[in-house]
């Protein structure tokens, strides 16, 4: 089970640039402008990639913003398989304000996709019969709220392990679909999914494992900014608390955290040491502003600052 693919179906050109202050109305000046290929399946496929892992990246793109997708996931090597849709391909950008050390970032909703669009990728992903398929993002305009759900529906009885990274009825859908290997919501994400406030990791833990003891997911992790993460599986919950490291960035976190897990279940490790692998590729994300997403050494660096921790 080693072959890897990665579903965007709203991915963007994702700009980054510094600016001394941030000002209403007034001309702002900017520099150390970087544009990378973005959206969750494709974030979650560079970080992979650099972890020494092949991944398809099956994506949908329209447009002159659409060749230059293209052509910016060439320039980190990814494996392309493209869907063409008729509208852009979306663009946002984060500004990062170096008087206060804040961020600011700009989201376009998306393009308007097609059902003949649509469901192209819907049928790419329908092809694949073995390995991991990792749908993560949100969906843009015209895709109904249930694909993932009906990819997970699709999908069931094969020797296909589906990891959904999303966010409202997108996830509310694939997650009442069930049979998820992982679900990687955010705290808030997860709340909105449940229907309640949560207090405290235990209470998060416990309805995280509800829904894994009711056989909608495998392993449901939820990280929670500062307060660390907390994974539910089979064997019960386990807790992490939060690195000590300066934020910079929040662009791209959950993603990286996805990627550190599905790369440590590649490399055979059990839920724990994948959740380190999480835990540790999140908090590299945050280390430097912009969209550079996380680097192999600062996951390393911070993989044995959660091994020196102690056992869960």
């Amino acid at each position: 089970m080693n072959r890897v693919a990665t579903l965007t179906l709203n991915p963007a050109i994702d700009g980054a640039c510094e600016a001394d202050r941030i000002f209403p109305t007034h001309k702002i000046r900017t520099r150390a402008e970087r544009y990378d290929p973005g959206g969750g399946g494709i974030n979650v496929a560079r970080v992979l990639s650099r972890l020494g892992q092949s991944v398809e990246v099956i994506y949908l793109a329209g447009g002159a913003t659409g060749a230059l997708l293209d052509e910016l996931l060439d320039q980190h090597g990814l494996t392309r398989k493209p869907i063409p849709i008729h509208d852009h391909t979306r663009q946002s950008l984060s500004v990062f304000e170096r008087a206060t050390g804040q961020e600011y970032r700009f989201v376009p909703e998306g393009p308007q996709v097609r059902e003949a669009e649509w469901r192209a990728a819907f049928d790419q992903c329908a092809a694949i019969d073995q390995g991991w398929l990792i749908a993560s993002g949100s969906l843009p305009p015209g895709v109904p709220a249930d694909f993932y759900a009906r990819l997970a529906a699709e999908l069931a009885g094969r020797d296909v392990r589906l990891v959904v990274d999303s966010s409202g009825p997108a996830l509310a859908a694939a997650v009442e679909a069930g049979g998820l290997y992982l679900v990687k919501p955010s705290l808030g994400e997860f709340e909105a999914l449940v229907g309640r406030k949560l207090e405290g990791l235990q209470a998060v833990g416990n309805a995280a494992l509800d829904l894994v003891r009711a056989g909608k997911a495998e392993h449901i992790a939820v990280s929670m900014g500062h307060e660390g993460a907390v994974l539910a599986h089979a064997g019960g919950v386990l807790v992490r608390p939060a690195l000590e490291v300066e934020v910079k960035s929040a662009t791209g976190a959950g993603d990286c955290f996805v990627a550190g897990m599905v790369h440590g279940f590649l490399r055979g490790e059990d839920a724990a040491g994948a959740f380190r692998w999480g835990m540790a590729a999140g908090t590299a994300a945050v280390l430097n502003p912009g969209t550079d997403l996380a680097h192999p050494e600062d996951i390393s660096r911070l993989l044995a600052a959660l091994e020196d921790q102690g056992s869960l």
